[in-house]
């Protein structure tokens, strides 16, 4: 069981600050203590064999969601992302979401897929069937291409076909465990390649991974307590039933959905790249998964339970997500985002990484369906403006009060103000 922490005054810290308490509350090693205390960045010569043509590295916001109620644990959930609102959006919701019983996740399935496309294929019928007969042999042809899987029970676990124009294309479903599994998957494929160009005497096009993981399948559910959408039960009903529509509106019109989805990716996203996974496969995955039934849709569902008198919320991604391989290992930075989390398994993470999505999901719709999002932006954009004009840390609330009331609000006014605060002090 993971225990709430009591973070009070967290936000208003200073960062200094911040990382003391998170060494008192024994969330990170001593070692990735001492690297955060020196901010030190990732290694150049690590980064230099990570990637080509090498000649820096790129720093963004490393932040932290404290105490985000899942299945009754208690998450420090960090962030890495240079977009305003988006921590502390994901802050507000968990805290409102807690208070009405927290998130529940259920994983349905962890196995990641590949495919072998076949074509010049003579036979279809005849080359179904096959395949569909030397089953266990190809999963056995799989299995020894990549025996250390099957050592920590994963491996090969089934195979099937489909016909798709002229193409025979044989999908490979494999528990990758730990690993988010391309290059294990890739491995597979290639070896059963030219056994299944013998078996269907066909062509064999490519065995490639999908990022398409149908088979790794998350869902999030949460409710909202009324009193916690407005302290008038009349507006909280209103704002539930507006909410709802919000919903559904993401569900028929592509425009709509597209940016419906983007807030939810916002929270998602933070979570994938500071754990070190690849942010890009996870975007596809869930992209793709948004026009499953062949139209673009909102990922999420929100409904106003009549009954209950609660706001209903519900988000089902595909969620491929790893703790070992790839630049996980390689990277300070990841692995002090690891601690955060208390290193849970890749099961246990991709559930956190959804619940933080409908999170993410439902701070934006309560946004936008009650004050509108304009509000918020403004104050986000008199605070760029402020840094961009030289501000200090202590001339940023004043300077923002006088921009927010300016017209035009550019950078040429914050340039002025500040310089009269300035002078008048």
């Amino acid at each position: 069981m993971k225990s709430k922490i009591n973070w009070t005054a967290f936000s208003k810290k200073e960062p200094e600050e911040r990382i003391a308490m998170l060494s008192e509350k024994m969330l990170l090693s001593s070692a990735n203590q001492d690297y955060l205390k020196k901010q030190a960045l990732l290694p150049l010569d690590v980064a230099n064999q990570m990637t080509e043509n090498v000649i820096g590295r790129l720093a963004l916001p490393f932040s932290l969601v404290p105490n985000v109620n899942i299945n009754g644990d208690y998450y420090q959930v960090p962030f890495v992302t240079e977009e305003p609102s988006v921590v502390a959006a994901a802050s507000y919701a968990s805290k409102i979401i807690d208070k009405s019983g927290g998130f529940k996740t259920k994983l349905q399935n962890r196995q990641m897929i590949g495919q072998v496309a076949l074509y010049h294929c003579d036979d279809l019928v005849k080359s179904k069937m096959a395949i569909k007969e030397a089953e266990k042999l190809l999963l056995d042809i799989a299995n020894q291409a990549y025996p250390s899987i099957v050592k920590r029970g994963g491996g090969a676990k089934s195979l099937w076909t489909e016909e798709k124009d002229e193409f025979l294309i044989v999908y490979l479903s494999v528990d990758t465990q730990e690993a988010m599994g391309a290059n294990m998957l890739n491995t597979m494929l290639e070896a059963i390649s030219s056994e299944l160009e013998k078996i269907a005497h066909a062509d064999s096009l490519m065995a490639i991974l999908s990022n398409y993981a149908t088979e790794s399948l998350v869902t999030a559910t949460c409710e909202v307590r009324l009193n916690y959408l407005s302290r008038n039960k009349e507006e909280a009903k209103i704002l539930a039933k507006k909410i709802e529509l919000a919903s559904k509106l993401a569900q028929v019109d592509i425009y709509r959905a597209t940016t419906h989805n983007k807030g939810i990716l916002n929270g998602i996203d933070a979570i994938v790249l500071t754990t070190g996974n690849d942010w890009r496969a996870i975007e596809s995955a869930c992209h793709a998964f948004a026009c499953k039934d062949g139209q673009y849709r909102g990922l999420s569902q929100w409904q106003f339970n009549t009954k209950t008198q609660k706001l209903e919320g519900q988000l089902t991604l595909p969620m491929p997500i790893a703790t070992k391989g790839g630049s996980i290992g390689l990277n300070p930075s990841v692995q002090i985002a690891h601690d955060c989390l208390g290193n849970p398994k890749a099961k246990e993470l991709a559930q956190i990484i959804v619940a933080m999505g409908l999170a993410q999901n439902f701070a934006a719709l309560k946004a936008l369906t009650n004050q509108g999002i304009q509000a918020g932006h403004m104050k986000l954009q008199a605070k760029s403006l402020a840094l961009l004009a030289g501000a200090q840390h202590a001339e940023l609330p004043l300077l923002m009060k006088q921009l927010i009331k300016s017209k035009p609000m550019n950078l040429e006014t914050a340039k002025s103000l500040l310089e009269s605060i300035r002078n008048e002090n």
